[in-house]
């Protein structure tokens, strides 16, 4: 064999070598690849996954809202469960303050929620997700003729306002002083649903409620609208608490309530947008 036909020969082999070479090189670089992939889906999916119970501590004014997000929440992740304990928002703080478990809370008001921020519990700063303005709910058919905020005034109205310590009392009463009127109640009750109760089962004529009470009661009551509850307008934070067992869950909800499905079953149901 002649020499330039041995050179040729080698440069064959060199050249077949160094192509069996990169192709190995890409199957492994392919396999890492592959496997890399698979790897960070399989991490995103386990990091996706969420479970355990979350306890809500919420307004009662948020009863059916919430009750109605708790599904979708628990549909959409299999295996978390939400539990809810609604009533006023200052015996709520008041609980969650004086150690009842519970991992997020949604209250009808700032001062209530400060309750629970001066004592240390809530982790992060408390967000607004929706507003509420104040309605009259009256018998149903409105019998009495209520058409204003001073109708309630009159002596032979029996009518129900909630405690002023309560976030819907305390807006009645802003509305009433900023109205200059004076107004004595049959009884104070201790959330607005107890006050929309009342009415429901006619032991009042008249209360001074949430536009989403009686949007939520039907035809158990009528609705009188009232110009002076524009300058009594509540705004609802929520927050994640310091004592949460499932963080990442209570989070979740917490992201559901304020994204725009949240906000969408909340002004269904007569909130104000934040």
């Amino acid at each position: 064999m002649t020499r330039t036909a041995r050179r040729n020969r080698r440069t064959l082999q060199v050249a077949g070598a160094g192509a069996a070479a990169l192709l190995a090189l890409s199957a492994c670089s392919s396999s890492d690849s592959d496997s890399s992939s698979a790897t960070s889906d399989s991490s995103a999916s386990a990091s996706d996954k969420l479970s355990g119970t979350v306890t809500v501590f919420a307004a009662a004014s948020l009863k059916e809202s919430f009750t109605t997000l708790g599904e979708q929440f628990e549909r959409a992740h299999p295996g978390t469960k939400v539990t809810f304990s609604f009533g006023g928002s200052d015996s709520l703080a008041a609980s969650i303050t004086g150690g009842a478990p519970a991992d997020v809370f949604a209250s009808a008001s700032p001062k209530t929620m400060k309750i629970v921020t001066d004592a240390g519990d809530a982790s992060g700063t408390p967000a607004t997700f929706v507003r509420n303005q104040l309605e009259i709910a009256t018998l149903p058919g409105n019998p009495d003729k209520v058409a204003s905020l001073k109708d309630l005034t009159n002596p032979d109205l029996k009518v129900v306002l909630c405690d002023k310590e309560v976030p819907c009392g305390a807006a009645a009463q802003k509305a009433l002083d900023a109205s200059r009127l004076k107004l004595t109640p049959v009884s104070y009750e201790q959330d607005v649903k107890a006050a929309l109760t009342k009415v429901e089962l006619k032991e009042a004529d008249a209360a001074v409620v949430y536009k989403t009470d009686v949007h939520a009661a039907g035809d158990k009551v009528g609705g009188v609208e009232f110009p002076e509850s524009a300058d009594a307008v509540n705004e609802y934070p929520i927050t994640l608490l310091n004592d949460a067992q499932h963080t990442d869950t209570a989070k979740a909800f917490i992201a559901l309530v304020r994204s725009a499905e949240g906000q969408k079953v909340l002004t269904k149901a007569g909130f104000l947008k934040p």
